[in-house]
């Protein structure tokens, strides 16, 4: 077990099979030292826990919530062209997307469950520049999606 995988399991957490794309791409794709993942939505076993706008349907701290799950689906995207989550050297970038009610602002701190995660098992490693856009709808009328730009030592 990679160290990176034995910090998620201190957390309570274990890295779920790469959940299978809904159309036509890859979960992600290395180029040279970086991988991208695609947009990770927040599955759990193959379905969506709850889907809706966040601040109509679904609070922001339940949000908060899945995009921490969206992230974890992140990594296993990552480990599978990765091979190994050690080999990350830094999280460049994290892009999330909230579907969200006309008048919810609160899109950072919905991606903080991501940011959050990612600095629990990354530690410095795991600070990284981000984007939290508010979109009118995800697939599945998913509440958040997650994306990562990692870099992966030499």
């Amino acid at each position: 077990m990679s160290a990176a995988e034995a910090r998620l399991a201190e957390l309570g957490l274990t890295l779920p099979e790469v959940a299978a794309p809904l159309a036509a791409y890859q979960p992600a794709v290395r180029s040279g030292v970086y991988v991208y993942t695609a947009g990770q939505l927040p599955m759990v076993e193959g379905t969506l826990p709850t889907t809706g706008k966040v601040g109509a349907e679904v609070t922001a701290e339940e949000a908060k919530a899945l995009a921490r799950i969206s992230a974890l689906n992140a990594l296993a995207a990552v480990r599978s062209v990765a091979g190994d989550l050690d080999r990350v050297a830094r999280v460049v970038k994290v892009t999330g997307f909230v579907a969200s009610a006309p008048d919810f602002t609160g899109q950072p701190g919905v991606l903080n469950g991501a940011s959050e995660l990612l600095g629990e098992v990354f530690g410095e490693k795991g600070v990284h520049a981000r984007s939290a856009v508010g979109v009118a709808v995800l697939p599945l009328d998913a509440p958040v999606e997650v994306e990562l730009i990692v870099e992966l030592e030499g």
